[in-house]
This record gives C-alpha cells, structure tokens and sequence, in this order.
C-alpha cells in the first residue's frame, strides 16, 4: 500500500508551526533566563566611578545570594529601601559591612570592626563622618567608590538583604572595557 500524497500547503504548515514553536521556546527561556539567572543593568549615575561611568552596562547574577552571604566588597544591584526615599528601580553600591559588623568614618578612611579598610578603588576618599555604626541583622551597609558623590547607606541608613535584586559580575560595554568586576 502507498503511503497517501500531503497536499500542497501541508508541508508549509508544518514547517510554519515548527518555527511558530522554535519561536515561542526561544521566547520563554529568555525570559526565564532574565528573571531567574541574569539580568543586564545600565550605570544611570557617577556614583560607583572610578569602577562604573555613566552609562557602562553590567551584567547581575540574579540567583547568587540564594547560595552565598553577601561579603564585604561586592558590588551588590539592589531595590532602594524606603528611608531613602527614591523612585529608582534599582540601585548598585559596594558592601562595606554586612550584619555584626561595626562600621565607621573618620579621617577619610573606612574602618570595619576597628580595622582600617584597604580600598584601591576609590575615586577619593570619603569627606564625611560616621560614627561607629553597628550593622543590624539582616541589613547590610553600601556606599558608592565615588564615596562624595553616592547617596547611599551613609545618607540613609541599612539595605535589607531582602532587597538585593543581583549581583554585579561583569561589564559588557563599552567595548573596550569588557571584564570582570572586583
């Protein structure tokens, strides 16, 4: 017995509904991949220079503090808590202190539990004060490295940790500044 002949437009629509499929599949695993595991933000502001310029494009580990405690140092995309009372979706600094930890300003320079912290990043050091300042739990201290140009924990106080929305690991753009960010 033959196998039956498909009729002309047959073969078209299977072809269009495998496309329609490869189509929509591609569709949601990028959005998956963007809601779940990395997200692309861009630098509205001079507040994390020398480190990030305006507009340089970074890439956040979405699911990173799912499996490891935020530390001293990482560049951290986060939602804006309310004490500091702005519209931005998203905001990213550097952790300075994480919960029990003391932090402190004096004399330009950052102290942590005593220790005075080593910060080759900085544009400049910090022209303010902040008395010794514990850490709450749950919460974590931020300041930009462009520390007199950062709105940030030392004008507004703690991010909750529940706010951290990713973490930053890499610059995308410009092209001449590809890389990792420490």
């Amino acid at each position: 017995m033959k196998e039956p002949i498909p009729s002309p437009g047959q073969g078209n629509r299977e072809r269009i509904w495998e496309w329609v499929k490869s189509i929509v599949l591609a569709v949601l695993l990028a959005l998956g991949i963007r809601t779940a595991v990395v997200e692309a933000f861009v630098i509205p502001s001079g507040s994390m220079e020398p480190t990030l310029q305006v507009g340089d494009r970074v890439l956040g580990n979405k699911f990173w503090f799912w499996f490891a405690e935020p530390h001293r140092k990482d560049i951290v995309i986060f939602s804006p808590p309310a004490a500091a009372h702005l519209a931005a979706g998203a905001l990213i600094k550097r952790v300075v202190a994480v919960e029990g930890e003391v932090v402190e300003v004096r004399d330009g320079q950052v102290f942590v539990n005593g220790k005075l912290v080593a910060e080759p990043y900085l544009k400049e050091r910090p022209q303010y004060v902040l008395p010794p300042t514990p850490v709450p739990p749950g919460m974590l201290f931020v300041l930009g490295d462009n520390r007199n140009a950062s709105y940030d924990s030392h004008a507004w106080g703690f991010v909750p940790r529940g706010n951290l929305r990713a973490k930053a690991f890499a610059r995308y753009w410009p092209l001449n500044r590809i890389g990792l960010l420490q």
